[in-house]
Parts: C-alpha cells; sequence; structure tokens
C-alpha cells in the first residue's frame, strides 16, 4: 500500500494542478456560450480552431516529454535537460518561421480564418516552448511550483478573456475616447479568446526562464538520437491520440455539419469535464511512478490495484455525470440553443472512461521499451475514429462523432489489454474491472434517457446511491486500509 499510496499523493498534488485550472475552464464554457457572447457559430470556430491546436502540439513535441522522462532516470540529467530544450528550441524557431511565412496557406488548408491564424501560431510555439521546464519540474519532484505556474497561467487566460469579452466592451460604450476603448473592435470576439491565449502562454514561459538560464546548453548528439529513436513512436501514438480527441471537429466542418452544431456538440462534449479532470491528474501521476517503480519485486501487482481504484472511482464518475447531467449542463451551457446535443453526452464521457482505462494498461510498453506498439494501438484507434466519424456523420451528424470516440477509445483499451497479456502480464481483477463500470452504465444510461426517471431525479439519486453502497460492501475492507493509510 506504500506504492499505491505514493501514487495517490503525487495524483492529489498535480491534481490540482490539473482539476483547478479546468475548473476555471469551467468558468470560460458559460462564459463563451452565453447569450450575447457568442453565438453557436462561433464557438463552433473556437473549438475548430482549439482542436487543431491540440494536434499540432502534439506534432510540435514530437514525444519529446515522453522521452525526457525515459532517459532523466538513466541517463546524465544535466544532459538530457539541455538536448531536449535545445531540440525543442530550434524546432519550434523553425515552425514559427515557416508558418509565418506561409500563414495564408496554411489558413486556406486548416479552413481558419487568416485572421486568427497568427495567434495560432504565436500559442503553439510558446507552449512547445515550456515542455520541457514543466516536466523538469515534475521529474525533480516539485509539483508545489508546478502547481503555482499551472493555476497562474490559466487564472491569467480567465481573467483576459473576461477583459476582453466582458469589461472591454462595457469600457468602450461608456468612454469611448478613453486609452482602452481603442483596444476594442466589435465582433472581434473570437480574436480575443486567441489573443488571451497568446498573453498567458507568453506569461508561462516568462515564468519558466529560469530552466533556459540555468541550462549548460550542450547538446549531446548521440543522446539525442536515442531520444528521438524513443520519442518519434510516442509521437505517432500522440498523432493518433489528436485524431481520436480532436479530429472530429475538423472533420465535421470538412463534411458540412454548420458551424452551428459543431459549437452545440463542442459545449455539450464539455460535459466530460469532470471525467477528463480524474484521468487527466492520474495520467501526470501515473507516467512518472510508472517508471520509478519499475524496477520493484511486486510492480505488476501494485499496477493491478492501482487500476482496481480507477476503474471504481471512474465509474462513480461515470454515473453521477448522467445522474446530475441536467444539473451541469445549467451550469455550463448558458444559452438554451446548446442543449441540443445532450445526447452525446453519455458516449463522450465513456470515451474518456476507456481513455483512462488505456492509459493505465499503456504500462507495458512504455517500460518495456515498446513504443512502436503504442503507436500501432493509436494508430487502430484512429482508424476506428476515422471509418466511423466517415461513415456516421452524413447520418448521425455530431452523434456519429461521439459513437465513434467510444469505439475508438474501446478498441484501444481492449487491444492494449489483450497484448499486454501477452508482453507484459499484470494480474489484473477482469470480472470486478468489467463488474464495477457495467452496472454504472446500465444504472446510468436509465438514470438520462428514460424520460420520467431523467425529469424526477428520484431514480437517479436512489442508484448513484445504491451504487456507492454495492462499493462499500464489495471493498470495504480494501477502502478502509486505503482511507487508514
Amino acid at each position: 500500500m506504500s506504492l499505491t499510496k505514493k501514487l495517490f499523493q503525487q495524483t492529489a498534488i498535480y491534481g490540482i494542478a490539473t482539476v483547478v485550472p479546468r475548473m476555471f475552464s469551467f468558468f470560460l464554457t458559460p462564459l463563451y456560450t452565453s447569450s450575447g457572447v457568442m453565438d453557436t457559430g462561433q464557438y463552433g470556430k473556437v473549438s475548430i480552431i482549439f482542436n487543431w491546436i491540440i494536434f499540432f502540439n502534439v506534432l510540435l513535441a514530437y514525444g519529446m516529454e515522453t522521452a525526457f522522462f525515459r532517459f532523466y532516470h538513466t541517463e546524465d540529467k544535466k544532459q538530457v535537460m539541455s538536448t531536449s530544450t535545445i531540440s525543442l528550441v530550434w524546432s519550434s524557431l523553425f515552425f514559427l518561421l515557416a508558418a509565418l511565412l506561409g500563414r495564408e496557406y496554411l489558413a486556406r488548408f486548416l479552413a481558419i480564418d487568416a485572421e486568427y491564424i497568427t495567434f495560432t501560431i504565436w500559442v503553439l510555439v510558446l507552449d512547445a516552448l515550456v515542455i520541457i521546464p514543466f516536466s523538469r519540474l515534475r521529474a525533480e519532484g516539485r509539483p508545489i511550483f508546478y502547481a503555482i505556474v499551472k493555476v497562474g497561467t490559466v487564472a491569467f487566460n480567465l481573467l483576459l478573456n473576461v477583459f476582453f469579452l466582458i469589461w472591454l466592451p462595457i469600457i468602450a460604450q461608456a468612454d469611448p475616447d478613453s486609452f482602452l476603448a481603442t483596444l476594442y473592435t466589435p465582433g472581434f470576439e473570437v480574436g480575443y479568446v486567441f489573443v488571451a491565449n497568446v498573453l498567458s502562454s507568453l506569461a508561462a514561459v516568462i515564468v519558466l526562464l529560469p530552466h533556459y538560464l540555468q541550462l549548460s546548453w550542450h547538446f549531446d548528439r548521440a543522446l539525442w538520437k536515442k531520444m528521438m529513436h524513443y520519442a518519434l513512436p510516442v509521437m505517432v501514438a500522440g498523432i493518433a491520440y489528436a485524431i481520436n480527441e480532436a479530429f472530429s471537429r475538423p472533420l465535421l466542418r470538412y463534411m458540412n455539419v454548420s458551424e452551428s452544431d459543431i459549437g452545440i456538440y463542442s459545449a455539450c462534449y464539455r460535459l466530460a469535464l469532470f471525467m477528463t479532470l480524474f484521468t487527466t491528474a492520474y495520467r501526470l501521476g501515473i507516467e512518472p511512478f510508472f517508471f520509478s517503480q519499475a524496477g520493484s519485486n511486486n510492480a505488476q501487482q501494485t499496477y493491478a490495484k492501482v487500476m482496481e481504484y480507477f476503474v471504481i472511482l471512474g465509474s462513480v464518475i461515470y454515473l453521477g455525470v448522467l445522474v446530475f447531467a441536467d444539473i451541469f449542463k445549467w451550469l455550463l451551457l448558458r444559452d438554451e440553443a446548446y442543449w441540443a446535443g445532450m445526447d452525446v453526452v453519455p458516449f463522450v464521457t465513456l470515451g474518456a472512461f476507456f481513455l483512462g482505462i488505456y492509459t493505465n494498461l499503456s504500462v507495458w510498453y512504455k517500460l518495456s521499451d515498446q513504443t512502436k506498439m503504442g503507436a500501432y494501438i493509436s494508430l487502430a484507434g484512429a482508424a476506428v475514429t476515422l471509418i466511423f466519424n466517415i461513415a456516421l456523420i452524413p447520418l448521425w451528424s455530431y452523434m456519429g462523432s461521439a459513437v465513434g470516440t467510444v469505439a475508438a477509445y474501446g478498441t484501444m483499451m481492449l487491444v492494449s489489454y489483450k497484448l499486454g497479456a501477452k508482453y507484459y502480464p499484470i494480474p489484473y481483477n477482469v470480472r470486478k474491472l468489467v463488474f464495477f463500470p457495467l452496472v454504472a452504465m446500465v444504472l446510468g444510461w436509465l438514470s438520462f434517457y428514460i424520460k420520467p426517471f431523467r425529469e424526477t431525479y428520484i431514480f437517479g439519486i436512489l442508484a448513484f446511491a445504491a451504487y456507492l453502497f454495492l462499493i462499500f460492501r464489495l471493498e470495504k475492507e480494501t477502502l478502509l486500509k486505503f482511507i487508514k493509510k
């Protein structure tokens, strides 16, 4: 239990750095979806650009973050930090120059308005420059400072959004001759969102400048080749992940779904926030834990037990999201025009849950240096995503994308489990891992899709309470030991 305790301590600390910024984004969603700030079409445009940013973030990182953790504990730490930083700096500068020179072509290719493409380029480059500084904080065991920078950056972004979208129009109307009024351009709401992102990303770079000042700036070519050999398959897996997670919105656009419908889908997708928060915090804690504990005698047993905790907690979150979905939609989606897409919530939340399980299962290929296998699995998921989206979008519009999300992550989860059982056996309690999610799904879907149950909340609340009681009865000893620890 001591190793498990250490994992959950890490997850809790990094969870603060993840949950709090996402909670700030919780406030951004009702801001963007409020009547009078953005309509569904404008929000659709914002979501398309943000999803392209997810895709290009993977390209500009090219797996170097995971390679950093892989070699930090086995090679000279200073050389790993210096070499990985130099690599990312030069690649980012090259991208910046090439993208700015070809921004008109890039805008047409990505179907993004040219007026927003420059902001997008700068956000991508600035985000790439903080990859290794943030990784260094995690590797050196400085989660408090990591959390402060992460939370501070997102809080600054939130304040900038409020300033540009709420305060600035009021100031410009009240005092048209003031200096601040000159910063206001009517109809530029989408642009202000990305101006805020550029400024907040720049702030993060400035705060993390000490990392750059402390480097030896020595580039170890042999080390870099080893890191790239490890990183590139991770990048391929990351591209596949980006296709699974983010490509549906651009694909919806290419398949002639209106920006208004894309905005509705993207807004309702946000209700998977709570599952995403849990799985993201878990991933930040588990990745260093995987590598640091790989040599222990009972590593496999520890990983199996951690999986049980994850699945049980994830099942509780899944059921809670579905039971209280209408409360969450009222909090997040202020304009009722967005509520038309609520039927996607059970699917996208389940997809996020499957992704979290896959993250846990991925331990086998990361520890055995078979990152190519991870790339193959992710590519299989990407293929499923594209097949389902292309087949179902013409029939079901954005609901086809939601179904494709579940199919893709479900495929990756099952394939990874089968391969892991062959190459790195872990004694998972499969019956338990299937039972808890299945019960949560049945209760949740009854509560969500049966109209009388959903309108009264009586069934949902009773189902949620009964599920918690079931967990306590079946896992009483384990839970009491964990709480005691």
